[in-house]
C-alpha cells in the first residue's frame, strides 16, 4: 500500500500539532482560562526569542545534553558488557541476576535521595542518575538478544573452535543488532526524561532548571518553553536513533560463516 506523496505525509504528519496549537489558541484569545493558568502561544513565541537571543536557552540546552552525554554513554555502555557477561557466564548470572532484576523495578527517582546524600547534588549526581536510567533496558535487551541466539550456533562455533572474537564479531553481534538496539533506544529516551526530572529537582542549569525558575517567577510562558524545547529535543534524539538504527540493522555482517 503506497504512503502517500511527500507533501501528503507532511500534512498529515503536521496535523495533529497544528490542531494543538489552534485549539491552544482558541482557548487562550476566548480567555476560557485566566493568563495565569495558561499562557498564549504569542506569549510563549516572545519568551523564547527572549531566551536566544540572551542566550540562556542555549546554556541551558547545552549543559543538559552534555549532562546527557556523559550519563547516557556510561549507562548504555556499561549496560552492554552487563548483559552480556550475564548471557556467557552462568556463574555471574547467579551471582547478579537477582539483584539485578530487583533493582530494575525500582523507579529511577527513588534512587535520588540516596544519591543526593552520596553524590550531593553536583554534576557526578545527575550523571550518576542519567547513567542509571540508561543501564537497564540497555543490559536488558542485550541478555535477551544473546541468550535468543540458538544454541546450536555456540555449538558448531565450539565444534569448529571459533576464537571468542569471531564468535562475537560474526555469531552475537548479527544476531542480537535488532534486540540491542531498541533495548539502546529506550534508554536513551529514559535518559532524557530523567535528566530533565532530575533538573526540576536539584539542579543550578539545564532545560529543567530553567522550567522551575519558571514556575517559581510565574513566568508560564518560560516553563512552556522549556516543556515544547524538552518534548522537541527528546522527539529528535528518538527519531534521530530510528534513523541510525534502520542504517545499523542494514549492516549486519553474515553469520553463515561463524564456524568457518
Amino acid at each position: 500500500m503506497s504512503g502517500g506523496t511527500p507533501s501528503a505525509k507532511t500534512v498529515v504528519t503536521m496535523a495533529s500539532p497544528l490542531c494543538v496549537l489552534l485549539l491552544w489558541h482558541g482557548l487562550t484569545a476566548a480567555r476560557v482560562f485566566p493568563p495565569e493558568v495558561l499562557v498564549s502561544p504569542q506569549a510563549v513565541l516572545a519568551a523564547f526569542d527572549s531566551l536566544i537571543r540572551t542566550g540562556e536557552l542555549a546554556r541551558h540546552l547545552g549543559e543538559s545534553l552534555q549532562r546527557l552525554l556523559w550519563g547516557f554513554g556510561i549507562g548504555s555502555g556499561s549496560g552492554l558488557l552487563f548483559g552480556l557477561a550475564m548471557a556467557l557466564s552462568v556463574t555471574f548470572s547467579r551471582l547478579f541476576d537477582p539483584l539485578f532484576q530487583a533493582l530494575r523495578q525500582v523507579p529511577v527517582l527513588a534512587f535520588i535521595p540516596l544519591l543526593i546524600l552520596v553524590f550531593g547534588i553536583d554534576e557526578v549526581f545527575k550523571i550518576v542518575i542519567i547513567a542509571k536510567a540508561a543501564f537497564f533496558p540497555t543490559a536488558l535487551s542485550t541478555l535477551d538478544g544473546v541468550r535468543g541466539v540458538p544454541k546450536a550456533w555456540f555449538e558448531v562455533a565450539r565444534i569448529y573452535r571459533t576464537p571468542l572474537p569471531a564468535l562475537v564479531w560474526r555469531v552475537l553481534i548479527p544476531a542480537t543488532v535488532p534486540a540491542v538496539l531498541s533495548g539502546v533506544r529506550l534508554s536513551l529516551t529514559r535518559a532524557w526524561l530523567v535528566l530533565v526530572a532530575a533538573e526540576l529537582i536539584v539542579a543550578d542549569s539545564g532545560i529543567g532548571q530553567m522550567m522551575e525558575m519558571g514556575r517559581q517567577m510565574f513566568r508560564l510562558d518560560v516553563v512552556m518553553v522549556g516543556v515544547i524545547v524538552a518534548g522537541v529535543i527528546g522527539f529528535a534524539l528518538d527519531r534521530g536513533f530510528v534513523l541510525l538504527q534502520a542504517r545499523m540493522q542494514r549492516w549486519r555482517p553474515p553469520a553463515t560463516g561463524a564456524a568457518a
